[in-house]
């Protein structure tokens, strides 16, 4: 098959203990799905869960015991950090029951989802999509993936994020208002999911801008963390 031009290379993940790589399909995110981050956000309660996209080239990979550089984005003045357990799908399904749904989990990482705040903010109040505040180049920094044999315990982990040595968010996984089983069999009931999916499961309170010399350090326990510093 020829082409008009090269077609761009496949996204991928590192995978803990093997040289293989997790090729990306798809990126879906939780919004909204840490009761206190709903309420910081304006809302509360145990809404239906809701999703949004990022593209698979808004990835930027972390590298174990390395700290890669994160962009500063053009457009905004209000850049957030949001903390969250990223699922990765090893076999897609439609209408996943919830009680199947961790035979489909591949493995876990830790990721984040970057926010152009002021840019979602201004498409809110116009009523008006807001992929330009959540869906930019480099919005979903993730380290390596493990495994999800080797992680028992990874529904009750503690997750936290630090910015310059000091902590920002702090939670643990259980306290996620749609757990992980239930989050993927919703979203599974809206599209088809596909081996390659990547699942940013939500985020804790505590989000909160940085700027350019900025260094984050995010962690789930049990997972490779991750450390960024914006330029």
């Amino acid at each position: 098959m020829s082409y008009v031009f090269p077609p761009s290379p496949t996204v991928s993940v590192p995978v803990v203990g093997t040289p293989a790589r997790f090729p990306v399909h798809r990126i879906y995110c939780v919004g909204r799905n840490y009761e206190e981050h709903a309420q910081e956000m304006g809302h509360s309660g145990r809404e239906p869960p809701f999703f949004f996209m990022k593209p698979a080239d808004a990835i930027v990979v972390v590298e174990a015991g390395q700290t890669a550089t994160l962009p500063y984005p053009s457009l905004t003045r209000n850049l957030h950090h949001e903390i969250e357990l990223v699922v990765a799908i090893g076999t897609g399904g439609r209408d996943i029951a919830v009680d199947q749904v961790l035979r489909h989990i591949y493995g876990y990482a830790v990721g984040l989802d970057m926010t152009r705040r002021d840019l979602q903010n201004d498409m809110k109040k116009q009523g008006r999509p807001w992929c330009i505040g959540k869906g930019f180049d480099h919005s979903a920094p993730i380290g390596p993936i493990t495994p999800a044999a080797a992680l028992p315990g990874i529904h009750q982990a503690d997750i936290r994020l630090q910015v310059n040595g000091t902590l920002r968010q702090h939670s643990q996984i259980d306290r996620l208002i749609w757990n992980v089983a239930e989050t993927i069999a919703q979203l599974s009931s809206a599209w088809e999911l596909q081996a390659g999916d990547l699942i940013y499961t939500g985020t804790p309170a505590g989000v909160a801008a940085v700027v350019p010399g900025d260094t984050l350090v995010a962690e789930v326990a049990g997972l490779t963390p991750i450390s960024l510093t914006v330029r």
